[in-house]
């Protein structure tokens, strides 16, 4: 099967599991999301799906997601592309806070509002907070005004489409197979666009089903 586009979410890491709000902070796989990614090796074997390039975030949780998989799948020196644009949506001041503890805090219809609106970022990083992506090495070349301070879905898509016009599109029209490991709202973000989903519904859960080749 050729011409195929291959979107996979990052295991579960060890924030998942301690339900703490991740976005850019760099965290480990979780033993359970190591399983979930040789599971996603298995399934690509049984499609007979063999990757010809693959992209992935600046998130070693993502990347290790990608390593597992392609070491399952006996692919070796495969041309791997590592992007920021493929990062997972920045949570701002939310991030490393628990989520339940921050409900009971805010309230859960902000904290809702926060996670799910579209247009709404949770509140802001100051530029003098110590998890600003400005004091982690990954983003030191990269201009402070590229570097998000919070975001919501909308600007996760404008983050994130430009790139893929720019940089996967091309590969995956020349016929290969594509695949890209990345976060759950980077993925949305692409699929709101394959799938043409309104803004109201692509903040609700992401399903991405086998649409077959692209």
């Amino acid at each position: 099967m050729s011409n195929t586009l291959i979107l996979i979410r990052h295991g579960k890491s060890v924030w998942n599991v301690k339900n703490i709000f991740t976005g850019w902070v760099d965290v480990e796989l979780d033993d359970s999301g190591k399983k979930e990614a040789i599971k996603s090796a298995l399934l690509l074997k049984e499609a007979e799906i063999v990757p010809s390039f693959a992209f992935t975030s600046f998130l070693k949780r993502a990347q290790n997601t990608l390593q597992i998989i392609l070491e399952e799948l006996n692919v070796y020196n495969l041309h791997t592309v590592t992007a920021w644009e493929l990062n997972e949506r920045h949570y701002g001041a939310l991030q490393g806070l628990n989520k339940a503890e921050t409900a009971a805090e805010y309230g859960e219809e902000q904290v809702h509002i926060w996670r799910r609106s579209y247009s709404i970022p949770p509140p802001e990083l100051k530029l003098d907070d110590k998890r600003h992506p400005r004091f982690e090495h990954l983003y030191s070349d990269l201009p402070l005004d590229d570097l998000p301070v919070a975001e919501c879905l909308k600007d996760t898509v404008e983050r994130f489409m430009p790139y893929w016009f720019d940089s996967i599109k091309p590969d995956v029209e020349s016929g290969k197979n594509v695949l890209i490991v990345a976060h759950g709202n980077s993925l949305r973000a692409l699929v709101k666009y394959l799938e043409k989903i309104s803004d109201d519904d692509a903040v609700k859960e992401l399903l991405i089903t086998n649409k077959g080749p692209l």
